[in-house]
């Protein structure tokens, strides 16, 4: 069939196909606006800052040494010792937005999770946060602990209860301030040991503790439960930590960071003071994990952003628990040397060989991303 128009349609055509396109795109851009301000249920962990524990900090209107220790001679240092952190957008009553979310999946040097998982339900952001300045507060007595036993320098131990958790087995039959001293029969002085205990006790019966109340030995009974989360545990539901006396005077000054992850970088802090050996030979090494009093490191989350954080920070050389060495294969930023270490006297050892330009032990599978650190 053929049809005759006495006039060209084209320009009236086009028009209006102009004028529907446009109101299509700002249709797509009303919604892809909205979705941002729409709230998700996930949060973002992001690289976050890294401190030197050799250096200072900002803590209120002042500048102070990260690390302060009296009572003992300090040895003067070089380089840089640096604890990584990891910063995470969003909780359950404040919640990122779609498009941040979107964001977050294509970042390889992001995370999104969900927030039930990273918030475990029945636990409040800011009990959350309470739990994470207990972990940094323990953390920091442990790596003192530590550090002190490797330089060979005797101190004294108690575990206290700061708070039973409402709720929790331990309601009503632990009171704040009450000094934990048995477990099971068995003597305990640090957090370590106790978590070890209630992990192998179980939650198919009732865990014996022995307890000194205001100066009365007590003996109770709190049967463990499995906690909330991805990864459950026998827990019997308190907030405790370890209470040290120690002969030196040391002070760590950092605010607004939770956690355990920093115990090693505090406890090699503490080291290179005390030392006469300078460990770093002015190297810039960050590092991460968790150290009990004996030196044990522990492995920890979020190591991928730390990576990012420390290169970005000018780190060479990274210290990662040799636990976490899986996670990092295939995830370093080129340049940056992963070393594996299980104990404070294994990063010892990494920082003298880095500081005489030998090669440390590096974690499996990533020496390719070490090797522009020993090009002549």
């Amino acid at each position: 069939m053929t049809i005759f128009e006495q006039r060209d349609p084209t320009p009236g055509v086009q028009g209006r196909s102009a004028r529907v396109g446009w109101l299509m795109l700002a249709l797509t851009g009303v919604i892809v606006i909205g979705l941002s301000f729409f709230p998700a249920p996930y949060v973002i962990d992001n690289p976050g800052p890294t401190y030197d524990t050799l250096g200072s900090v900002t803590v209120g209107d002042g500048e102070f040494d990260l690390i302060t220790i009296s009572g003992q001679e300090v040895f003067e240092t070089t380089g840089e010792l640096r604890l990584t952190t990891v910063t995470r957008s969003g909780n359950p009553e404040s919640l990122p937005g779609w498009m941040d979310v979107m964001a977050g999946w294509l970042d390889p040097t992001r995370t999104v999770i969900p927030v039930d998982v990273a918030y475990p339900p029945g636990v409040t952001v800011e009990q959350n946060r309470e739990a994470a300045q207990i972990d940094m507060e323990n953390s920091q007595q442990e790596a003192i602990a530590a550090a002190l036993s490797y330089v060979g320098i005797p101190f004294t131990s108690t575990l206290v209860v700061n708070q039973a958790l409402e709720g929790g087995p331990s309601e009503g039959v632990l009171l704040n301030g009450d000094v934990i001293t048995s477990a099971e029969g068995e003597p305990v002085h640090t957090v370590t040991q106790l978590r070890e205990i209630i992990a192998e006790a179980g939650i198919s019966s009732a865990m014996a503790l022995g307890v000194n109340r205001d100066g009365v030995e007590v003996d109770v009974a709190v049967v463990p439960r499995m906690s909330e989360g991805q990864s459950p545990i026998p827990v019997i539901g308190i907030l405790v930590s370890g209470r040290y006396e120690f002969p030196l005077e040391i002070d760590i000054a950092l605010e607004n960071v939770g956690g355990p992850s920093a115990g090693l970088m505090f406890a090699l802090g503490i080291v290179d003071k005390l030392e006469p050996q300078d460990l770093t030979g002015g190297h810039v090494v960050a590092g991460t994990g968790t150290i009990n009093a004996q030196g044990e490191v522990g492995s920890i989350g979020g190591i991928r952003h730390k990576l990012y954080g420390a290169k970005n920070d000018g780190a060479e050389w990274f210290l990662a628990p040799a636990g976490n060495c899986p996670d990092v294969v295939g995830r370093i930023p080129e340049g940056l040397g992963v070393v594996a270490v299980a104990t404070l006297d294994d990063a010892v050892d990494a920082l003298t060989a880095i500081s005489s330009g030998l090669v440390p032990t590096l974690c499996p599978g990533t020496e390719a991303s070490a090797q522009a650190l020993f090009v002549d």
